[in-house]
């Protein structure tokens, strides 16, 4: 019986370093793969950074006042006059509550089933 305990202990060991060996790794494999994933969020970012730069400097506006004006015969740009704005009044908002809604029920369908079919 004492051999039987002594086997039966020996395996739970061989098995628990096993399972501890492959924890391991995958432990490892875990943080290389986070690792990877944190160097590819830093480049994204510094990419990121990089673009805004370029659209800021693309957006300087004595950059985009001098090609308006370099363009002005082919997109016929000027700039804005307040009579080109509306009012306030002129907006044409939706109506508001159930009873702006226009539904007819006259040219309804029923569609319901009451249990009452021949």
């Amino acid at each position: 019986m004492r051999s039987f305990l002594y086997i039966l202990s020996a395996l739970a060991v061989i098995g628990l370093a096993f399972w501890a060996y492959r924890e391991n790794y995958e432990t490892k494999a875990a943080q290389d793969r986070a690792e990877r994933l944190e160097r590819q969020i830093s480049y994204q970012r510094e990419r990121l950074r990089i673009l805004r730069a370029e659209w800021a400097y693309l957006n300087r506006p004595d950059r985009l006042r001098e090609l308006a004006e370099i363009n002005f015969d082919r997109l016929g740009l000027v700039p804005l006059q307040s009579h080109q704005f509306g009012r306030i009044e002129q907006v044409a908002y939706p109506p508001t509550g159930i009873d702006a809604l226009d539904i007819d029920f006259d040219a309804s369908v029923e569609v319901s089933s009451t249990g009452d079919e021949p």
